[in-house]
């Protein structure tokens, strides 16, 4: 867990059982954790799209009398870099605000990977899978996509599934049969059921669960054995997802350094990309 405002504020929320508005309420307070006690409660409601009653029996679910206790705690625990109005103070247009605020989920995202070992651990894990099943359904199906392509670059069997169904629990057995032991969802809002029930699947077969997802807050991290969050974007009518993205890639690095033939694939391919004019340069 990184030392950020944001890592701090993240383990002040770890341990407590919260409900979908509480876990909402959470990760908007992870993303603004730089402004955030600078916050009233009736602000804080409006960032997070929930009522201000929300807000106060969250900090008392916390165990805070209440959200004015909670605040007083945030300056201790996440203390403020530099004052902003709510709403940001931003002249910019809607669609610059939108590019600036994946700016800010990948700062964050910059600021949580200061600590690799969570994803060391995942590259090692995703490395020794053999095959390796990768899962994204729905929002997060070219997420999902987007990482086979590549690992399949380096890595000796990826499986990709992101189409749901009831097949999908007889392509998590087929992987299981031919030896897999992890397995990597990309899972985004709004999340499916079916998901979720993945997931869980998943891990009553042995398998290890790796999840890239918007929040450590989100209904799949209760199915995961390692969950790495990457905020999304949410100031236009469908989610961005750059950090999601990004993250993905730096996995797949991670991945390469724990495969010992990695290099040696890479060469093969383009050897073979040259011979049959694959590109054009």
């Amino acid at each position: 867990m990184s030392d950020s405002p944001a890592g701090r504020l993240q383990a002040l929320f770890e341990g407590h059982r919260l409900t979908p508005t509480q876990r909402r309420i959470a990760h908007c307070m992870v993303r603004r954790a730089a402004d955030v006690s600078f916050l009233s409660s009736v602000e804080l409601a409006d960032l997070a799209g929930v009522s201000q009653p929300s807000v106060t029996r969250f900090a008392v679910a916390l165990g805070f009398d209440g959200y004015p206790a909670l605040r007083r705690h945030l300056r201790e625990v996440a203390p403020p870099e530099q004052p902003r109005a709510a709403d940001g103070g931003s002249e910019h247009n809607e669609y610059q605000q939108a590019v600036l605020a994946e700016i800010e989920n990948l700062r964050h995202l910059a600021e949580l990977l200061a600590d690799p070992a969570p994803v060391e651990r995942a590259g090692r894990l995703l490395a020794g899978s053999r095959p390796l099943p990768v899962l994204g359904l729905r929002a997060a199906s070219s997420q999902a996509r987007g990482f086979a392509y590549f690992a399949g670059k380096v890595h000796p069997d990826v499986r990709l599934l992101d189409e749901g169904g009831s097949m999908l629990t007889d392509r998590i057995d087929a992987a299981v049969r031919a030896g897999a032991t992890a397995l990597l969802c990309f899972a985004l809002p709004r999340h499916p059921r079916e998901v979720v029930e993945a997931l869980e699947y998943a891990r009553g077969a042995g398998l290890t669960v790796v999840t890239v997802a918007e929040s450590a807050f989100a209904p799949v991290a209760a199915h995961s054995d390692l969950l790495i969050p990457a905020a999304v974007g949410t100031g236009l009518a469908f989610d961005t997802a750059c950090a999601p993205m990004l993250l993905g890639r730096v996995l797949l690095e991670a991945m390469a350094d724990e495969l010992p033939d990695a290099q040696a694939r890479l060469e093969e391919f383009d050897t073979k990309a040259a011979a049959r004019g694959l590109f054009v340069e």
